[in-house]
């Protein structure tokens, strides 16, 4: 067993971890990270391992919010429970478009759009378009309660509690359909899967924690879907897992799953009294050093 590689796959797993939920792109941090610090393992399972790895990082959505997703849950009551089974029906919706554009056009977006320019690019454009819409929300109260609050972050809080959805339980069919629409956009990669359901959930009129619960939710069916996919293809090709590349799977899971536990709670507790201009700023100035970097490398 080479030590050495499940301390990288370690080092993914906790890279996996942060990204997945932050809306930093994991993706574009994974790619970004190979270029450094490579495993050695074949580009079948690589391709895989990437996808993969991520059914750690989604289990602990369904640990943190188990209650709120159980329809069986037996202190709900009936109502309750019919709400759950509505969020469901919403998260399964939400997902189709991004299902129906992705599994086509899964190889080709695979071989066309992994260069470190592509990644740059979005990293640099979804942070602005962070930026702007945060400037935007706070404007619109700025006048009338600038005088209050005085400093931006009370703005920006008060920019939230004037948003038109404050809990998931008031997430209407239209709002979740469009979140479900802006998750097509990170298919391409540096893009941010939370990130552009979070800019979805924000533009259509959510809270930001109601806009980041949501976009946890909508993970479970497309991270399972998306690992179940690439296993199906990895076994189909004629592979099968070595001892050591079975651990550096497990591993990768195991610390994407303790590390997503962390993130999740994070985010959720720094949406409730910051707004999400600083994942815009450093989205920017990763964008331009991978640009910088990849320039000068050539």
């Amino acid at each position: 067993m080479d030590y050495l590689e499940l301390l990288k796959a370690a080092l993914f797993g906790l890279v996996e971890g942060i990204t997945e939920w932050l809306p930093i792109s994991s993706t574009g941090h994974m790619l970004l990270l190979d270029k450094f610090v490579s495993l050695d393992v074949s580009k079948d399972f690589w391709d895989m391992f990437m996808v993969v790895i991520q059914l750690g990082a989604i289990l602990a959505v369904c640990v943190l919010f188990f209650y709120q997703l159980n329809p069986f849950a037996p202190s709900k009551s009936k109502d309750e429970r019919r709400g759950t089974w509505r969020l469901w029906g919403q998260i399964i919706v939400a997902c189709v478009p991004a299902a129906a554009i992705g599994i086509p056009l899964d190889d080709w977006m695979e071989e066309h759009l992994g260069s470190p320019f592509v990644i740059a690019a979005a990293l640099i454009a979804y942070g602005i378009a962070f930026i702007v819409i945060e400037t935007v929300r706070e404007s619109r109260v700025s006048g009338a309660h600038s005088a209050q609050t005085g400093k931006r972050g009370k703005l920006a809080l008060r920019s939230d509690r004037d948003a038109r959805v404050q809990s998931v339980a008031d997430l209407d069919w239209p709002t979740a359909l469009g979140i479900g629409m802006f998750q097509v956009l990170s298919l391409v990669p540096g893009t941010s899967r939370s990130g552009s359901t979070i800019i979805g959930g924000l533009l259509l009129g959510c809270s930001r924690a109601v806009a980041a619960e949501f976009t946890f939710y909508l993970a479970i069916p497309v991270m399972v879907g998306a690992g179940g996919l690439r296993l199906v293809k990895y076994f189909l090709k004629g592979n099968t897992f070595a001892a050591n590349e079975l651990a550096i799977l497990g591993v990768g899971c195991v610390v994407a799953f303790v590390v997503s536990m962390l993130a999740i709670r994070f985010l959720m507790s720094f949406v409730k009294r910051h707004d999400f201009k600083p994942f815009g700023w450093y989205r920017i100035v990763l964008g331009i050093a991978v640009i910088a970097y990849f320039l000068i490398a050539r």
